[in-house]
């Protein structure tokens, strides 16, 4: 990946200045890292995410580092360790999830993880993303066949976001459609595609 260039950090690429630019958009909830680095097993930039940590204080962030362990306290940033299904092992357990958040990783019409993960939805927890990875940032518009498969089957007492190909605010509402939760989106809004008054109408 080079450098990101955006609007709502000009000049930097920084990940805390980013995610103040993302303040400054618009009173999200949560921030979701990748730490690329550490879900490819080179390990975690710990520093790089306490830093982030910091810059969205007061709201949650999700963590997704390939490690499940979350970096030093960071005061009164909720931070929740986010666990992908392609670094889980066979014969994971529901107690390995219950305390994060599940993403059940897709590469096209491959699940990245043990089969029986995907497959006995007893063992994924109350929040989940379906990360359909070759979608993100291409702007192909979300895999809603397989979203809504994926929330029918995980039932009414969790939650599904979706994740990868949100190009609109038409992409937003047709996710909420089919009883999204929410989406992982960045490129839409560093774009300039997802405005203001698409998200204030999600939200309703």
């Amino acid at each position: 990946y080079r450098p990101l260039v955006t609007p709502l950090a000009p000049g930097t690429s920084d990940p805390a200045a980013i995610a103040q630019g993302y303040r400054r958009l618009h009173a999200f909830d949560t921030l979701y890292v990748a730490d690329l680095d550490g879900i490819e097993g080179r390990g975690a930039d710990l520093a790089m995410q306490a830093r982030v940590a910091a810059a969205w204080a007061g709201r949650e962030v999700w963590i997704d580092d390939g490690t499940g362990e979350p970096p030093a306290s960071q005061g009164c940033t909720r931070i929740v360790m986010v666990r992908g299904s392609e670094s889980a092992s066979e014969g994971s357990a529901v107690g390995d999830f219950e305390t994060g958040i599940l993403s059940l990783d897709f590469r096209g019409e491959t699940f990245l993880g043990p089969r029986s993960l995907l497959e006995t939805p007893v063992l994924w927890p109350r929040r989940i993303i379906v990360m359909t990875l070759a979608r993100v940032g291409a702007g192909a518009g979300p895999d809603i066949a397989r979203l809504s498969e994926i929330i029918g089957r995980a039932g009414p007492d969790r939650e599904v976001y979706a994740a990868g190909g949100v190009r609109d605010g038409a992409d937003l509402d047709v996710l909420a459609s089919i009883g999204a939760a929410g989406v992982l989106v960045a490129s839409a809004l560093h774009g300039g595609q997802i405005k203001t008054g698409d998200l204030l109408r999600s939200r309703r």
